[in-house]
Formats: structure tokens, sequence, C-alpha cells
């Protein structure tokens, strides 16, 4: 009971032959206030926990599932704890972040907003710094293994882009299987209201990831790669 959302990217997913599972780690909606509010001080804790604990249950209760071939992937707060577990844990095999957050020291002073953890770290970034960093995906980029695509907006205010190209960055710079894709004149929403365009290029991604990393298919091609030409056989055969 994620809130009252229909989620083509989860339809897109099953046709693939990918099992989708979907949890309500604490943050999440649908359980009331103290139930979403239950990660204070504790962003990438109690959460992580759920998530993985989640996980552990399913592949526990179904057995068709390969526990070799795990892919995560989320959007905003869900990019966000994407981040975090793969900064967290090299079970998962491939891995697709949507307008996630990296750092929260670099987005509380970029965002469209004041300052706004306060009450998620007891303070603001200048009173509890060091709680900020410690939740922050970046600090533990050097832990990350999983081929990691980045998806995000270049008119995203709520999680500004410089999220994305710094976790870009870090990734590269561990020598971690990256890439980053930028959609123009998008902003937070891509997903949900983006041109149908970039919903059907975001989702392109998203389905060439997988395959290559998941699958194995090593001759998965990306959805910006130039058109190859068949070739034009001619002939003079008459009828």
């Amino acid at each position: 009971m994620y809130g009252f959302d229909w989620n083509h990217e989860f339809q897109i997913y099953a046709a693939h032959g990918w099992a989708v599972f979907f949890t309500n780690p604490r943050e999440s909606t649908g359980y009331g206030e103290k139930f979403e509010r239950g990660i204070q001080m504790q962003w990438g804790g109690k959460d992580y926990v759920d998530v993985m604990s989640g996980v552990d249950a399913v592949l526990a209760k179904t057995p068709w599932i390969d526990k070799d071939r795990l892919g995560v992937g989320g959007g905003s707060y869900g990019g966000y704890m994407t981040n975090w577990i793969v900064s967290h844990t090299d079970r998962f095999k491939a891995a697709v972040a949507l307008r996630a957050m990296s750092n929260f020291i670099s987005t509380d002073g970029t965002r469209d907003g004041p300052y706004g953890h306060s009450e998620d770290f007891g303070g603001d970034l200048f009173a509890a710094f060091d709680t900020y960093w410690n939740a922050s995906p970046l600090k533990y980029a050097k832990n990350v293994k999983t081929p990691t695509l980045i998806l995000h907006s270049d008119m995203d205010f709520r999680v500004p882009e410089e999220q994305g190209e710094q976790w870009f960055r870090a990734l590269r710079h561990f020598g971690v299987t990256s890439e980053i894709v930028f959609f123009p004149r998008e902003n937070h929403n891509l997903t949900r209201t983006g041109e149908p365009k970039h919903l059907v290029e975001s989702l392109k991604w998203q389905v060439y990831w997988f395959d290559r990393y998941l699958n194995g298919n090593a001759a998965a091609v990306p959805p910006d790669a130039p058109e190859q030409r068949r070739p034009t056989t001619v002939t003079d055969a008459k009828p």
C-alpha cells in the first residue's frame, strides 16, 4: 500500500520476464504518519533493513526467482534508496537510479526551497553536518560494485541534476560501470508527466540496462546507439 498509483514501469518489467517486488519500508506512505516518519534520524537505517528483509522474505517464498540475478531501482526517495542500497551491499547485479539524491549537504543548498531536513536530522546542515553526511550515499561510493544507470532531468529543482552528476563522477572515479542520461526540458516528474517521447526513452534505458546486466545480454543496444543500416540486396531476377 504505497499510495494509490498504478505503475506502468512495473508492468514493463514483468512483460520482460522479471519478477517485481515493491515493498513498504518505513518512510513510505499508506500506513499513517507515524510509519512515514519512522526513519527520522535514521535515513538509510530502518528503511534499508525493511527493504532487504523484504527481499529475503520473497526469495525464501519464491524459489523460481534467481537470487544471483537481482536488480534494484527507484525514483526520488526510491532513487536515494537505490544509491544507498548499492553502496551497502553487492547483492544486486544492476541498478537504475532515477532523480536520485546522493549528497544531503549539497542538495540542501541547491534544491527548490529552504533547508528542508531539520526534522529528519535534528537541525539544519550547519547544526548537524556530520549527520547529513553520514546519511549521504556519496560518502560510501567507494563500496559500490553494482553497474548503475543514472537517469536525471535537467530541470529537476527538487533533486537538482548535480546530485546525479556527483554520483556518476564518484562511481566512475571508483571504477564502477555506470552511465548517466539527462532528459531536456523535464522536471522531477519525468516518469509521470514528462513528454511522451521521454517517457518511452526512459523505459527503454531501464530495459536496456537490466537486459544487459541482469540477463547478461552483451549484445543489448542502448537507446541512443546509431541505427544500424541493414544491407540491401538488389536482384535482377525477372518474373
